[in-house]
């Protein structure tokens, strides 16, 4: 049987337009974005196409210089930075089939209408090719790849509603999407009215499956795809969960999480996130 294995691409941030600034004035760029190719001998899987006509090209160059065949695309989640380029690489790869869980293309269709229009498009201007739902649900037993499964599991709530990891238990992979992140500060915006809570449930999840590898959908491309990005992810909510219960200023908790945190990539999360919770 065919040994699996994969490889990360790590997609940088890119500037937001808006006129929303951090409390020193500069700009809030994006968090770095990543996609992953599951390969065996001949074919390959491709998780979480990014969302830029830049990035998307770059990434259909980097499967056809694999030398692997796309069979399949699966996204983790709804959230446009994770699919909005599947359409564009599917035109360039016709063959591929892209899956996603029924509660992710539910969230798709609400990102492809109301998300672009109130945060994607003012956000990045141009830079997002046309996005329809292209994706169908995935099968009950999985993506096969090569004889091997790859299995979503459906989590829940964690930066999002309906988000899913896919384990590939044959290398003790779980390519994680926004469930775990690695080296970057979380995304808390969606996080009221128990989110957290959720959230940590499904990292107990994740760790139950005994990963040994782990690839977080932002990640700090020069950290390695370590499981005890699990945990690190749980300690950051807890301290978010923590300092918010005392209901600070917006400034306030912002300060804190980056002094808690001053190695994390892109603290514009924390700052939009705060804004939103504590305003």
């Amino acid at each position: 049987m065919t040994t699996l294995n994969y490889n990360v691409l790590v997609h940088d941030g890119l500037r937001r337009h808006r006129e929303q600034r951090l409390p020193d004035g500069s700009p809030i760029v994006s968090s770095p974005v990543s996609s992953t190719l599951i390969f065996g001998e001949h074919d390959a899987v491709l998780v979480d196409p990014p969302f830029t006509h830049e990035q998307i090209s770059r990434v259909g160059d980097w499967i056809e210089h694999s030398g692997r065949r796309l069979t399949a695309i699966y996204a983790t989640h709804g959230h446009g930075d994770h699919w909005f380029g599947t359409d564009v690489l599917l035109q360039r790869i016709p063959d591929a089939v892209a899956y996603a869980t029924a509660g992710t293309i539910s969230k798709m269709h609400e990102q492809a209408v109301a998300g672009r229009a109130q945060m994607w498009d003012v956000d990045f201007p141009g830079m997002i090719p046309p996005s329809p739902v292209v994706y169908q649900e995935v099968p009950a037993d999985g993506i096969e790849l090569e004889g091997q499964r790859l299995v979503p599991i459906e989590v829940g709530h964690t930066d999002t509603d309906d988000t899913t990891v896919l384990h590939v238990p044959s290398i003790g992979l779980v390519v994680a999407g926004d469930v775990v992140y690695n080296g970057v500060h979380q995304y808390l915006l969606e996080s009221d009215h128990g989110g957290i809570h959720s959230w940590l449930r499904a990292l107990n999840t994740v760790a139950a499956l005994q990963p040994r590898a782990v690839v977080a959908g932002h990640k700090n491309k020069n950290l390695p795809d370590d499981p005890a990005a699990i945990d690190q992810t749980r300690d950051y909510l807890l301290d978010a969960q923590r300092l918010l219960a005392g209901k600070p200023s917006p400034r306030e908790f912002f300060d804190y999480m980056i002094r808690l945190y001053p190695d994390r990539l892109n603290v514009g999360p924390v700052w939009y996130s705060a804004l939103a919770l504590l305003s």
